[in-house]
């Protein structure tokens, strides 16, 4: 690489940390507002740096990619999802593309969790009843929820954030069964005392509550169509910490609104920011604003992962969180 700092791209607003530590080896310039990057400023971007440190909301494609100047070498993406991103066509014009795993994982496992005990113990339903001046005193039949303690959960992808709401849902009595597109290590099952399903639709129809936590692929999408929640039964609950599209939501909304399911806990939409009309409306669905992973800590280490893989790329090594096509 050139002895001159790489010129760095920041397409979003970071912690003032994570800038810092990056100015103090790059060539740094920031759009500096907490909005993505619009796109006519990424296409000026491309064709003026070598390295693009881009975040979720960046629509990274082809067409864009089209525009690349030739020191564009390096896109880094601020998170572990990189479906905003065109990998393949980036890999055919030599930009490598890395991302930030493991760093996520116990904090969006935390979220999931909370998702998993809320909706069947209809947390919010309760916070709202106390703020609308409903609640009167204790009684044996009111806000009554379900128990979570030996409910079957599934769960849909078990990588390291699948794993990790494994071990928390252990820990509450829940059993596991997992599906995934290979299954794991044995020392792992047998650690997390998971239950494999090489048949989607078949656990779907066995589990009391899922918990979906795969990436969002062309394979993946609308992996929860109409059709496979239609399998579960209608005491079941499905949480979503991972993508919006990977849930047919239209079809979602539809059997919440007709009691085919019990509810849901989405921290994540199909078209964000927006939401379905119908979820919101629903008193048993539980929705954030994307924020599974947002915690200062993680934020930090996310900066910091970016910040090893564009210095190794910068020493002219491989960066470790390289990002391979034929493997997503």
């Amino acid at each position: 690489m050139s002895e001159q700092p790489l010129k760095v791209i920041l397409t979003r607003k970071l912690p003032d940390e994570v800038e810092q530590r990056l100015s103090d080896l790059f060539e740094v310039t920031s759009y500096n507002d907490d909005k993505p990057m619009p796109q006519p400023a990424l296409a000026e971007a491309v064709q003026s740096c070598d390295v693009l440190a881009c975040t979720l909301g960046d629509r990274i494609d082809e067409d864009l990619l089209s525009l690349a100047g030739p020191r564009l070498k390096l896109i880094a993406n601020f998170g572990a999802g990189v479906d905003h991103i065109d990998v393949q066509a980036a890999e055919a014009r030599g930009i490598t593309v890395t991302n930030t795993p493991s760093v996520l994982a116990e904090d969006a496992a935390d979220m999931a969790m909370a998702l998993i005990m809320a909706v069947p113990r209809r947390l919010v339903e309760g916070v709202e009843a106390l703020r609308d001046g409903r609640f009167t005193g204790w009684s044996p039949t009111w806000m009554l929820g379900h128990r979570v303690r030996g409910k079957k959960l599934g769960i849909i992808g078990l990588g390291r954030v699948g794993q990790a709401v494994a071990r928390r849902a252990r820990a509450f009595g829940l059993s596991v069964h997992y599906h995934n597109r290979n299954r794991i290590n044995t020392h792992i099952e047998n650690e997390l005392e998971a239950t494999y399903w090489d048949s989607l639709d078949q656990m779907l129809s066995r589990v009391d509550i899922v918990s979906v936590n795969c990436p969002q692929t062309p394979a993946t999408y609308h992996l929860l169509s109409r059709r496979r929640l239609e399998l579960l039964h209608k005491d079941a609950y499905i949480v979503n910490i991972s993508r919006g599209d990977i849930i047919d939501e239209e079809a979602l909304a539809d059997m919440i609104a007709d009691k085919r399911l019990a509810g849901a806990g989405l921290d994540v939409f199909s078209k964000e920011p927006a939401v379905n009309a119908q979820l919101m409306k629903a008193p048993n669905v539980v929705l954030l604003p994307h924020m599974a992973s947002a915690t200062v800590e993680s934020r930090i280490d996310m900066g910091d992962r970016m910040l090893i893989n564009i210095k190794m790329f910068a020493d002219g090594h491989k960066p470790p969180d390289r990002i391979i096509p034929e493997m997503l």
